[in-house]
């Protein structure tokens, strides 16, 4: 799908990603791995479990991480509704009829 030279551009900018000047590896690891739950991307999900279990990070530090992408994702799901509620000027009080 990309060219060579764009493949290239991007394996660099993400391995730079790895390599950065203020997170440490254990907080990096950890954001990239809520990135990739968020995403939904199984892949990417399993490669930062791995790299996680290198790392040492507990169990319980991936289980935190799970619930706050599940928070977020659930409070989108509660801004989304009432966004649709909103814009199409949907009142759920009449379905309590």
């Amino acid at each position: 799908m990309l060219s060579k030279r764009q493949q290239e551009l991007y394996d660099t900018f993400y391995a730079s990603t790895h390599n950065n000047d203020y997170l440490d590896q254990k907080t990096e690891l950890l954001v990239g791995l809520a990135a990739a739950m968020a995403m939904n991307c199984a892949p990417c999900t399993e490669y930062y479990l791995k790299q996680a279990k290198q790392a040492n990070v507990s169990r319980g530090e991936i289980s935190e991480v799970l619930a706050k992408v599940m928070a977020v994702a659930a409070g989108q799901k509660r801004l989304q509704m009432q966004a649709v509620l909103k814009h199409s000027d949907i009142n759920l009080e009449a379905y309590d009829q």
